[in-house]
């Protein structure tokens, strides 16, 4: 049985999806008018695990994961560049597939942008507005009148009377909506920025309610699973609810999701405190996958504090789960272990990932002690199952001797030098030269390079 923790209603709950086998998932995505950090890889790949397992078990999934392609943001930058928003827009957009194919992202089999739902927007806002959710101030705006929404806080556990007394200090004073709470669905467009004819004059959409148009589109009045970061709880999805069901008079998301917070010295890494690294500025150092795993080793739901030395912890767990797989036979997975029983149950509680690795390195336990009794068949069997299991956690798919010897950054000894240096170290034994011999090996450890000697041969790896 696979349980989800629902952010809805804060407890553990048997995933029942709507439609039998058939699943309807929607993550909010990035905002693209930068570079992607490591708290988007966060919600990239936690999300990603749960596509992968999902899809593994046989079910048939809709994953949709917008990009917000028109946003203060983006038109700041844009202004700031003297650049035209669709080129920067497209420039980061490009990037962030980039970033997603290093990390080893399955891609999204949906990804509306919401420059290309103008329509859906302007209608969902107009049945607001009939529907007397929505008004439009003083300034042209037109706002969402939380009000009027009874169920507004069940999301996030706020009530709307807490909100107002805080309001002050979090909220300017706007003369022109109604309440310091209400919040904008469409901001009329000043001179030189991009704009949308609608019915209240030329403009262009609210933040959160290009995502209710969004998965509405997709998926209909309701749909399985809605995820996210954290932060995005309150306000974007609390209004997402309250626009969504307002409009449609239905049960919006059955299950939220919601991924913790990357840190740094236990502070939220956050491009708005300038503390954050882009995925890219993190790869010059070390490999997707190194990131991936480091993901992996903590739930999606729990705050993860990052430091190098993670990923260099995260990038040797790797090597020995490939050593282990290195040399191996083509086998079909032996079936039906505690090994794979024990990845499924932590899987299936709330896609336990620490607990599932736990389960692929006492398996991986059992392939060396099974080696050592010269079972070869056997042990590949043991191997296949690794490598399957691993696969659906989007690791241990690369070749073990190509993931071992590759390069991790640009400092790190090409293959060439490497097999230049060990070729020196064999000659030099060949001639007893043995202080020459120990000399290059202990180099060749100072650089991150462990060998191993193999009768004749020489099998290297980098640390």
């Amino acid at each position: 049985m696979l349980e989800i923790y629902n952010t809805l209603t804060n407890q553990k709950e048997e995933f029942k999806p709507i439609e039998k086998n058939k699943i309807r998932m929607y993550v909010c995505g990035m905002t693209v008018y930068d570079y992607c950090h490591l708290g988007h890889a966060r919600v990239m790949i936690a999300f990603d695990v749960i596509y992968r397992y999902l899809l593994h078990k046989g079910f048939d999934v809709s994953y949709a994961r917008n990009i917000t392609d028109i946003d203060d943001k983006i038109i700041e930058r844009a202004i700031k560049n003297d650049e035209d928003f669709t080129a920067l827009t497209t420039r980061f957009i490009d990037a962030m597939h980039e970033d997603e194919g290093s990390l080893g992202l399955l891609p999204p089999t949906l990804e509306p942008r919401a420059t290309e739902n103008i329509p859906a927007i302007l209608t969902m806002i107009q049945t607001l507005i009939d529907k007397d959710y929505a008004y439009q101030g003083k300034n042209g705006d037109v706002y969402y009148d939380v009000s009027k929404f009874e169920g507004y806080g069940k999301l996030s556990g706020r009530n709307l009377d807490d909100l107002r007394e805080g309001a002050g200090d979090r909220i300017a004073i706007d003369d022109a909506k109604d309440d310091p709470l209400d919040f904008v669905l469409w901001k009329p467009a000043k001179e030189g920025e991009p704009a949308w004819d609608s019915q209240w004059g030329k403009g262009r959409p609210g933040w959160h309610i290009e995502c209710s148009a969004m998965s509405t589109e997709l998926f209909g009045a309701s749909f399985d699973i809605h995820g996210g970061g954290k932060d995005l709880q309150f306000p974007h999805h609390e209004n997402e609810i309250a626009q969504s069901e307002a409009c449609t008079g239905q049960h919006f998301a059955n299950y939220w999701m919601h991924n913790g917070f990357i840190r740094i010295d236990e502070e939220k890494m956050s491009k708005s405190l300038d503390n954050f690294f882009t995925i890219r500025d993190v790869l010059k150092k070390f490999r997707g996958e190194d990131v991936r795993y480091f993901m992996l080793t903590s739930q999606y739901r729990s705050p993860l504090n990052y430091s190098e030395d993670q990923l260099v912890s995260s990038g040797k767990a790797l090597a020995r789960l490939y050593a282990t797989l290195r040399g191996l036979p083509e086998a079909e997975p032996i079936e039906k272990t505690d090994f794979s029983f024990r990845f499924h149950a932590a899987m299936h509680d709330d896609f336990n990932t620490p607990e599932a690795l736990a389960a692929l390195f006492d398996l991986s336990r059992e392939v060396n002690k099974i080696r050592q009794q010269q079972d070869e068949t056997v042990a590949a069997a043991h191997g296949a199952l690794l490598k399957q299991l691993g696969g659906i956690l989007g690791i241990l798919q690369i070749a073990p001797d190509e993931w071992l010897q590759g390069d991790v950054s640009n400092d790190a000894l090409s293959r060439d030098a490497i097999e230049v240096l060990i070729q020196a170290r064999l000659d030099a034994k060949a001639e007893k030269s043995w202080a020459e011999a120990d000399k290059i090996r202990d180099e060749l450890k100072e650089q991150g390079v462990s060998l191993e000697d193999n009768g004749a041969e020489t099998i290297w790896r980098r640390d």
